[in-house]
């Protein structure tokens, strides 16, 4: 043994291996992240290449820096790709504002409110959770189309505002059991009827449900591809997601340059509205279903 090693107390030694294993799992985890990451990383560095370069070479660091994909990606269609931004930010804001008003309130029904059949229509509601999109798509087209609702926002929205996301209302029905009755009996004492203990102490209480709710919501309506394909058909109306589309022909000449550029910006919502909510949505998804 070595002076140096000898030095060392017992405690620091057995701190030694732990150290290097904790580093050892620092840098397996940085490069798992990094493999897991290199496509989006791929994406942004060619959305700064010239168009020779893109699938030329797979280093991350342009040769030939540029940022004229962007240019050509956001005039470059008959409409600018920022009308389709702001068509995907008012159905993603009304999907989310939609979801939260009637989920919550029938989240709040099912744990509050007694009514006939209650727990058959809770099962009924979680059964169409394990109902395919595809199975209702072709009536539910036929339903809009009679309406004359083809073509506009509506198909995308309006459902919302029914309660039809059942994932949300398991949510929230989870979280609601966990806060105490004895708040709900303290407001009834006091006068308060349902509506006023739903607005003013279960939906104070709900916050982290409520956020996670809200960014689940507004990233799933922003992705989503298919529902505005089969409702949508004038460009001027298109979201970000199918103006991604055009730039893409399979009978003509393809713009991946401004394909990965207009794709690095369409990113960009969904990335600062997690990091702003990062805390309540983890602590939404921690605490569902936990009861206090």
């Amino acid at each position: 043994m070595t002076d140096a090693a000898a030095a060392l107390s017992p405690m620091e030694a057995a701190q030694q291996p732990k150290g290097l294993t904790r580093a050892f799992a620092y840098a397996a985890l940085l490069a798992m992240s990094f493999v897991m990451l290199y496509p989006l990383l791929w994406m942004i560095s060619s959305s700064f290449k010239p168009e020779n370069e893109i699938f030329s070479t797979g280093s991350l660091i342009p040769e030939t820096f540029t940022a004229d994909a962007y240019r050509r990606g956001w005039n470059g269609l008959s409409v600018s790709f920022g009308w389709m931004f702001l068509n995907s930010a008012v159905i993603s804001v009304l999907a989310v504002v939609g979801n939260l008003m009637s989920c919550s309130m029938a989240a709040y029904a099912f744990t509050r409110l007694q009514f006939k059949g209650r727990k058959f229509w809770f099962a009924l509601m979680l059964g169409t959770m394990m109902l395919p999109q595809h199975a209702v798509l072709i009536p539910q087209y036929l339903m809009f189309l009679n309406f004359g609702w083809v073509n506009t926002i509506l198909p995308l929205v309006v459902p919302k505002f029914l309660a039809i996301d059942a994932f949300f209302i398991f949510l929230m029905v989870q979280f609601f059991r966990g806060i105490p009755r004895e708040l709900d009996e303290a407001a009834l004492m006091d006068g308060a009827g349902p509506l006023r203990i739903f607005f003013r102490i279960i939906l104070p209480l709900s916050m982290p449900v409520l956020a996670t709710a809200a960014v689940f919501s507004f990233i799933w309506t922003w992705d989503d591809f298919f529902a505005p394909l089969i409702y949508l058909n004038d460009i001027e109306k298109y979201t970000a997601q199918l103006g991604l589309r055009t730039f893409v022909d399979a009978t003509a000449q393809s713009d991946w340059g401004a394909l990965l550029a207009m794709s690095t910006l369409t990113v960009l919502p969904i990335f600062v509205l997690f990091v702003m909510f990062q805390r309540l949505l983890i602590e939404g998804v921690a605490t569902t279903g936990m009861k206090r």
